[in-house]
């Protein structure tokens, strides 16, 4: 049924608005994640149709806004027609005064197949850093229009979706030149520590023009990496200041989970799970910073429990690899698997470590034998066609490993792809080397040596894409820039 206009309207000035847009994310089955905020105390509303003029629509009723919920609300929608588009729509309703109703929203989102057809999907990660925010000056996030471009079926976001310890300033004066200009507001001048404050840093990237529209048109996955709570954090990391790690990361995620259309997995021990679009693909989403140690230091003694993901997220997706009958398995991972991060904030003089690999060559060392205990798995019980995809890192690039050429050898050859950043400072492979345990190789590089000007006016960001051809089944990933050039293309052929 229409919402019906009361009688009197309540002046524009009284009746909820949404300032930060709609998006929908975590599609499942018949279902998906709806998602918005509206500006006071209200109940949110949505209506929805495969014919985008809502003549045939149904209507149904999402959560209340209110200051609890950091005026954020959200509808598991349900009841979805398998490979058909949705249009829907949002509105918010004042509980207390039914003259006081917003305007409509609108949004739409491609659902699940279970036939075999053509899928598309965008990946990349970090946003915001370095002191980069929205320029308006460029527009904003352009990443963002150029993956709309593109028309995905579902982006993957790879964490860093904000730097809740990057404060950002009016103007930043740029190395190569010039001034980089910045909105700014009084979530995004400080550091965060409370709980307003994540959630102020998630509602400044949702000011961006780009990223509504596109989160408005593309479900959207979510995972987080250490920018969303503190640079490098693990769970039990000591900290100068006041507030305990544990305050600071309960803050971020309880933000992550209000402003994100995320579904967490019942029961599970961190934020992953799995998505399966079509018969061709099956996605594993990863979280890195749940139940992750101590950064250690390069080269250091290898950690026989779970390290990284942790025992019962990797016993999860053992299991989830194994029941899966797609024909690609994505398993998407914040974290670089072979490209040495460090730790510049723990013993930098020693070799301080950040990421998985442990930027040493040899057996696996430090995390890595976590990595290798899972690969060792996936060759023992013949998992094949498995993509990982991974950010973090400011630049694109695509790794093969080939066991030939490995210290660890007890794996079958895969690709790993990494994409980023969406608008933050770019980085480069130069300060990543490649640690050699499971015989990677460099394949693309879209960032062999520092820029001139690494601030997103430098052009230097990056996503990736993946298709999956119906007829063939052959697995095209690619890394685009700004404006959408290929960059890099690289058909995969499936294994039967």
């Amino acid at each position: 049924m229409p919402m019906r206009a009361p009688a009197i309207v309540a002046p524009d000035r009284l009746r909820p608005r949404l300032p930060l847009g709609v998006m929908s994310g975590d599609p499942l089955g018949d279902r998906a994640m709806l998602w918005s905020a509206a500006d006071q105390r209200a109940r949110m509303v949505v209506e929805w149709s495969t014919d985008p003029s809502f003549r045939n629509r149904e209507r149904r009723t999402g959560s209340l806004a209110t200051p609890a919920t950091g005026l954020t609300a959200r509808l598991d929608l349900t009841g979805l027609p398998a490979g058909r588009e949705v249009f829907y729509r949002v509105a918010f309703a004042d509980p207390d005064d039914s003259r006081r109703v917003s305007d409509w929203t609108p949004g739409r989102l491609r659902m699940t197949h279970q036939s075999e057809r053509s899928v598309r999907f965008t990946f990349a990660g970090d946003e915001a850093g370095q002191g980069f925010g929205i320029n308006p000056d460029l527009g904003g996030y352009r990443l963002y229009e150029a993956m709309r471009q593109k028309q995905p079926d579902f982006f993957i976001h790879q964490g860093d979706q904000i730097y809740a310890d990057g404060p950002l300033k009016p103007e930043v004066a740029l190395a190569g030149g010039g001034v980089w200009r910045n909105l700014v507001t009084p979530a995004k001048d400080h550091v965060a520590e409370t709980l307003e404050d994540f959630r102020g840093a998630y509602a400044y990237n949702l000011q961006d023009a780009h990223k509504r529209r596109f989160l408005a048109e593309v479900p959207m996955l979510v995972q987080w990496d250490d920018h969303e709570v503190r640079n490098n954090w693990w769970p039990d990391k000591p900290l100068a200041g006041a507030t305990p790690m544990a305050t600071l990361a309960a803050n971020a995620r309880r933000a992550l989970l209000e402003y994100n259309p995320l579904r967490p997995m019942p029961g599970a021990a961190g934020i992953y799970r799995n998505f399966r679009p079509s018969p061709l693909i099956e996605v594993f989403m990863l979280d890195a910073r749940s139940r992750r140690g101590a950064n250690l230091l390069a080269g250091g003694p290898a950690r026989r429990d779970g390290d990284m993901f942790g025992r019962e997220q990797i016993s999860w997706l053992e299991g989830a690899l194994m029941r899966s009958t797609a024909t690609w398995k994505v398993i998407a991972s914040d974290i670089p698997l072979s490209l040495t991060v460090p730790d510049l904030n723990r013993d930098v003089a020693k070799g301080g470590i950040e990421g998985l690999a442990d930027g040493a060559a040899g057996p696996p060392g430090g995390r890595e034998p976590e990595l290798a205990r899972l690969l060792s798995f996936m060759r023992r019980h013949r998992i094949r066609n498995t993509v990982w995809l991974s950010a973090d890192v400011h630049y694109a690039a695509a790794i093969r490993y080939e066991p030939g050429r490995a210290a660890f050898a007890d794996f079958d050859p895969f690709w790993e792809f990494v994409a980023g950043p969406i608008n933050a400072g770019t980085g480069t492979s130069a300060g990543n080397p490649l640690d050699p345990t499971f015989g990677p190789a460099l394949v693309y590089d879209s960032m062999p040596s520092a820029p001139i000007d690494s601030s997103p006016r430098g052009g230097n960001q990056f996503f990736g894409m993946g298709e999956v051809d119906p007829v063939t089944g052959v697995l095209t990933m690619s890394i685009h820039d700004l404006n959408g050039s290929e960059r890099f293309r690289m058909p995969i052929e499936p294994q039967r």
